[in-house]
């Protein structure tokens, strides 16, 4: 795009975080711009959100992460080359998704909150000793991150399906929009580790 902007999504994402900052979106504590310099202060009655996290927590964010994973890994595993030329919808929709992300991954830092008030007995000592290795230990669930992926891919087999009226039902020959087994690889491979990332960074400020 001409002047500073960068790429189309770049200007799609950095002029409407702006309108939306106005609204007041970015007050919201469960919301993470991806282009947070000189967003412009919000225009509408401040709302009191109540307080459950550190203050701190303000200072994770880890769009940039999403950001590179989001068009670098995930669109290259399922979208085909080619030019459609339909620019500004694609970029509407790639907005969509990297918001959506971005608000399932920084729920982690509810998430830390809550294993830290359930178990702050076990993690304290580490956070004390910035000790990330530790507190990702005690973090890491392999059985629930197992069922997370399969649960992730079967909610992709049924909503993702290729429905046509006449066409036989059988699961086995099933046509998707988005391979099921992708969905499940890109929960495993970067949304749940971004995620734990994001608790570690907030617990190791959890106790400024």
């Amino acid at each position: 795009m001409p002047g500073s902007y960068g790429s189309l999504v770049e200007l799609v994402v950095k002029q409407t975080e702006a309108v939306q900052a106005k609204a007041g979106r970015y007050e919201n504590p469960e919301e993470h711009p991806f282009f947070p310099d000189d967003l412009p202060p919000s225009q509408v009655p401040p709302h009191k959100y109540p307080r459950v996290l550190n203050p701190a927590a303000v200072f994770v964010n880890v769009n940039k992460k999403i950001w590179d994973v989001y068009f670098n890994k995930l669109l290259p595993l399922f979208v085909a080359p080619g030019d459609d030329g339909i620019y500004a919808s694609t970029a509407a929709r790639d907005l969509e998704c990297l918001q959506v992300l971005s608000r399932r991954i920084h729920y982690g830092k509810l998430v830390a909150e809550v294993k830290f008030r359930d178990e702050w007995k076990h993690y304290e000592p580490a956070i004390r000793a910035r000790d990330k290795k530790t507190l990702m230990d005690l973090l890491t669930a392999p059985a629930v991150e197992k069922a997370v992926k399969k649960r992730v891919a079967k909610k992709a087999s049924i909503f993702g399906q290729e429905v046509k009226v006449g066409d036989d039902s059988d699961e086995n020959k099933a046509k998707y929009k988005v391979d099921p087994a992708v969905v499940s690889r890109f929960y495993g491979d970067w949304v749940i580790p971004l995620t734990k990332d994001v608790e570690v960074q907030y617990l190791l400020h959890r106790l400024d």
